[in-house]
């Protein structure tokens, strides 16, 4: 393993990685730091042409001390596609769609879970806890039946009922609250300070950032080590944009990539957009959003804890932050299907309506490669779509 130390991003302050770390003590999520210039001296990007298609394949840049300690289903090397059919329609010449529906429990929670739950294992973890909009639990719960680790979750109510069976049919322990993940959240505290768990809320714990961070190694990888101009990315607790901006960081430093980083873009909802208001506010960190709704649920986070680091991203990258209407995710939701076949999340339908806003505006250029990040399956929001085809006899015959 090449970690050399867990550091506060706001006082710097370091900590030991192998002891069971949360927040920094001034409140801050760590990050995970490694010794780059040893990695790179004995490993080039040649060395991966052999190995596994997953994300296990960046393994040197994992936090992972043991490697029979990976705790796995296969998880990574998700497609990215050119979206040939709908490119015409944006006027953008190179669109491409990071689809990681295709991951085991169909969202790109398996990254974060994949190297969360590793590390959980390795440092002794018993029984985990957190609050989760639904993906993330069901992700988490699965991951620690294979580890050996009881998961506790607790979601709104409203949660999409197919997590909330995930998280059931594998053992987890599943709690519903009548409120948002904030809410889920403050039951969370209580149950840590009382009984001592393990608190994997979002960036509560260092190593679900690392797992997320694969998708911009891949995405690296996938163009030629030549990144994308934009990539578009759908904003709740904002850790794969933080670990996708953390992974071009990297890549830079050690010379596997040259020039600007991608212009990373948040994208929200109109109907919970803290982070879009602090950007055009032009502010380090966001205040909690009052009445969040959207039928993106997975993005219906009315306070991010790692805020800071989402904007960070966005100035230094001189991205942007972009909020969308529910009925522009739905008329995205359905372009993608009918032009592109991808029957996404709603969460990753929000990118394409954001794009048609950046394409039209010019913030956008035509020729300007951009990588649209879809988080997961839209088989897991079947109540997003209402099919109602015509019925027939069986004597009918088809209309013409």
């Amino acid at each position: 393993m090449y970690v050399t130390h867990l550091q506060c991003p706001k006082c710097e302050e370091r900590y030991e990685s192998e002891r069971l770390m949360q927040l920094c003590k001034c409140g801050s999520p760590l990050l995970v730091h490694y010794d780059l210039e040893k990695i790179v001296s004995g490993f080039t990007k040649d060395d991966l042409a052999g190995r596994q298609a997953n994300l296990w394949r960046y393994l040197e840049f994992l936090p992972v001390r043991d490697p029979s300690n990976i705790v796995s289903f296969g998880e990574g090397m998700t497609p990215l596609l050119r979206l040939d059919n709908l490119s015409p329609e944006v006027s953008l010449a190179n669109l491409y769609m990071k689809d990681e529906s295709i991951l085991p429990t169909g969202t790109f929670k398996d990254r974060g879970a994949a190297v969360g739950v590793t590390r959980a294992k390795e440092l002794g973890v018993k029984v985990l806890i957190m609050p989760t909009n639904g993906n993330a639990g069901a992700s988490w719960a699965s991951y620690s039946a294979k580890a050996g680790i009881h998961a506790v979750i607790v979601m709104p109510e409203d949660a999409p009922s197919i997590t909330r069976c995930e998280v059931a049919i594998t053992g987890g322990s599943l709690f519903l609250v009548k409120g948002t993940i904030s809410d889920a959240g403050k039951i969370v505290r209580r149950a840590v300070e009382k009984f001592g768990w393990f608190d994997a809320s979002t960036l509560k714990e260092p190593y679900r950032i690392e797992g997320k961070k694969t998708i911009g190694l891949e995405i690296a990888e996938q163009l030629g080590w030549k990144p994308p101009d934009v990539i578009i990315y759908p904003t709740g607790g904002g850790v794969g944009l933080i670990g996708i901006h953390k992974a071009m960081r990297e890549l830079r430093q050690i010379g596997w990539i040259c020039g600007k980083l991608p212009r990373m873009v948040v994208v929200q909802s109109t109907g919970c957009a803290p982070i879009v208001r602090a950007w055009e506010q032009k502010k380090q960190e966001s205040t909690p959003w009052e009445n969040p709704h959207t039928l993106a649920y997975g993005i219906t986070v009315p306070k991010a804890l790692g805020d800071f680091l989402v904007l960070n991203a966005v100035y230094e990258t001189a991205g942007c932050a972009v909020a969308v209407r529910d009925e522009e995710i739905l008329v995205a939701h359905r372009i993608l299907a009918s032009r592109e076949g991808r029957f996404v999340c709603p969460e990753g339908a929000a990118t394409l309506a954001a794009v048609l806003k950046l394409a039209e505006s010019g913030w956008i250029q035509p020729d300007e490669k951009v990588v649209l990040v879809n988080t997961g399956s839209g088989l897991k929001y079947p109540e997003t779509v209402r099919a109602e085809p015509p019925t027939l006899m069986p004597g009918d015959d088809l209309p013409g």
